[in-house]
């Protein structure tokens, strides 16, 4: 242990332990008697309650917001403790706690002294007796000392073939503990994905030399044989079968271990939503075929669920839902869903005006092998905005693909009946289409991404029975995402979004459904559902052959869970069959966002560039997600 008065040793070593993060404690409240977030700590009584006043000096100014997140003393000086005896502990402990978010600073000649009622910790009686009369005066005094330089690193067997810059460990840098920590864990994985599922770093230590405030990493690491998955067995779940779990889970026997393939069967098995929780693990040893056998051990969660949302527009009015699921009907995580939502709700006093929405979905993994999933349903719609009167209902099928953990393409067959009301009158469709889809998204976080892009391409080539008419249409987007500062403070996305109708001598020989709009708040904001489009001689919305949208964010931290984002939306809808720009709107605003596990809290303000007559001048959205 370091002496806490005096500095290590020159050419000393220093351990190198799995330090746990401490983080402050949750807040709670109470409500009707009823108490919420609430910490067990926090819950219970503290017996003998005596409390401390805090002098806390972090040495140097750089290192307060550190020292001061790191110190429980610091941390919990409004919160009395058990006895004298606590105070005693808590200081103690925190000498462990400072002294590693020090070495995590390259701070290795660090001394730390802390006292209690002037009294150092160390020379305290076993059984302190503290006056009563005030708080326990506590005193951490911190001298950080140099920081120290990495002057070599020194990787062993296995670990030899590695490149130290790769791993974060360049000579000159001032090299933390935890720098060192994760370093060993990269060769560990590194190994692992050679297809070593055995292995495993056999030393890690790190020498300080207080002559020269240098450091020397040695890290040494064997890597076992090259094997193949095993046998997989699959425990806890009494009503998933366990060889669709096998199946889903794509770690075939005989193939060769990869570390990712299993990090990918953990995140699919989770999507599933049958489990509560999800461990895969392998053996310490092979198999006599010399292969690493692998468990899948699971937990049944809920699988009948419902619930209900609400999204509100100054423009669109509100909006609400509704929906009821099985996650597992048959014991192969067959899912069904059934949904219903009404909208326009205040933007109109006439109910027929209002829109409807109806659905049953039904979804089946595995269906024809481990790569499919088989999706069917039948959708029921009303749709009412200012440009048009649509009542729908569809009949569909599709299968689709996971190409890659990445690429998901689709296919499928869909029948859909039509009857629209429009500025070319009342007219009935029967369309049969056959969509096909592409899908990959290379983000970082699929609610709320910081770094990478989407990639969304679609094609729907079909046939309107009533009138004989083939036509198709294409679309296309892609979303980027960068990341800027420290934890992504700022956050720049873009987005760009196209599509054209083909084989249409007349737009009203497809319906209002099928041709192309823009405005809302999933598209350009600051303008009504749809508003955007080209216009009759009326100056009535026709909708379009073809359209073009960009939109663009800068998403910035106010705090931990507040962001600001101002953000601009720029559409032009046309009647030719590619976009010209001849009459773009854009709306422009600002939003804010309010993070939670679920994915953001989405207010945003927006203003249109240039308004239609009777139109709207101004739109507020609010949802839960990104916009984009």
């Amino acid at each position: 242990m370091l002496s806490l008065k005096a500095h290590i040793r020159a050419s000393s070593l220093i351990a190198l332990l799995v330090l746990p993060v401490y983080e402050k404690p949750a807040m709670a409240f109470e409500i009707f008697g009823m108490k919420f977030f609430e910490d067990e700590d926090d819950a219970a009584a503290v017996s003998d309650p005596v409390r401390y006043a805090l002098n806390f000096d972090p040495g140097e100014d750089d290192l307060r917001k550190d020292l001061e997140g790191a110190s429980l003393l610091f941390q919990e000086q409004e919160k009395p403790v058990s006895g004298d005896l606590g105070v005693v502990i808590k200081a103690r402990d925190d000498r462990d706690r400072l002294l590693a978010a020090l070495y995590e600073q390259a701070r290795y000649g660090a001394v730390i002294d802390i006292s209690v009622n002037g009294v150092p910790v160390d020379d305290l009686p076993p059984v302190p007796d503290f006056p009563r009369d005030r708080p326990v005066p506590v005193s951490v005094k911190v001298a950080p000392g140099p920081v120290f330089k990495l002057a070599e690193t020194k990787l062993g067997a296995d670990a030899a073939q590695f490149d130290p810059g790769d791993l974060g460990l360049k000579t000159g840098d001032a090299v933390g503990a935890g720098q060192v920590i994760t370093a060993a864990g990269r060769v560990v994985e590194n190994l692992e994905k050679e297809g070593r599922p055995l292995a495993k770093l056999t030393g890690r230590e790190l020498a300080a030399d207080h002559k020269t405030s240098e450091t020397t990493v040695t890290i040494n690491a064997e890597g076992g044989p090259v094997a193949d998955y095993g046998n997989v067995s699959i425990k806890g779940s009494r009503t998933v079968d366990p060889e669709f779990i096998r199946q889903w889970a794509r770690l075939n026997t005989g193939e060769r271990y990869d570390p990712e393939k299993v990090k990918e069967a953990t995140e699919r098995l989770r999507k599933l939503g049958v489990f509560s929780s999800i461990a895969i693990t392998k053996s310490r040893r092979l198999d006599q075929s010399g292969r690493i056998p692998m468990a899948i051990t699971v937990a049944d969660g809920k699988q009948r669920y419902f619930g209900a949302g609400a999204e509100f527009s100054t423009i669109d009015g509100i909006g609400l839902s509704a929906y009821w699921g099985h996650r597992n009907l048959f014991g192969g995580a067959e899912s069904l869903k059934i949904s219903g939502a009404v909208s326009r709700l205040g933007s109109t006093l006439d109910w027929k005006e209002l829109g409807y929405d109806f659905s049953i979905l039904f979804s089946k993994p595995a269906a024809f092998n481990q790569i499919t999933t088989f999706n069917a349903g039948v959708i029921a719609k009303n749709e009412n905005p200012d440009a048009y009167r649509a009542s729908t209902i569809s009949i569909f099928a599709n299968t689709s693909f996971d190409v890659t953990s990445k690429d998901v393409a689709t296919a499928g067959v869909d029948l859909t009946a039509n009857r629209t009301k429009d500025v070319f009158g009342k007219n009935d469709y029967l369309i049969a289409s056959v969509p096909l889809s592409w899908t990959r998204d290379a983000t970082d976080n699929p609610l709320d991404a910081t770094e990478g892009y989407k990639l969304d391409l679609s094609a729907i080539p079909s046939y309107e029975a009533l009138e004989g008419t083939p036509f198709s249409s294409f679309e296309g987007s892609v979303s980027g995402y960068w990341g800027l500062g420290e934890e992504n403070g700022v956050v720049l996305a873009g987005k760009l979004s196209l599509g054209t109708l083909v084989g249409v001598d007349q737009l009203k020989d497809v319906p209002a459904i099928r041709r192309f709009y823009a405005g809302g708040g999933g598209s350009v904001r600051g303008y009504g559902y749809q508003e955007i489009s080209p216009r009759n001689g009326d100056g009535d919305a026709t909708g379009g052959r073809s359209y073009a949208i960009t939109s663009m964010e800068a998403r910035v931290k106010v705090t931990e869970k507040i962001s600001v984002v101002p953000f601009i939306d720029i559409a032009s809808v046309n009647k030719a069959l590619y976009p010209d720009f001849s009459d773009f709107r854009a709306g422009y605003g600002v939003g804010f966002r309010y993070a939670t596990g679920l994915g953001p809290i989405r207010v945003d303000v927006a203003l249109p560039s240039k308004k239609y007559d009777g139109g709207s001048s101004f739109g507020i959205y609010a949802g839960i997600g990104q916009s984009f």
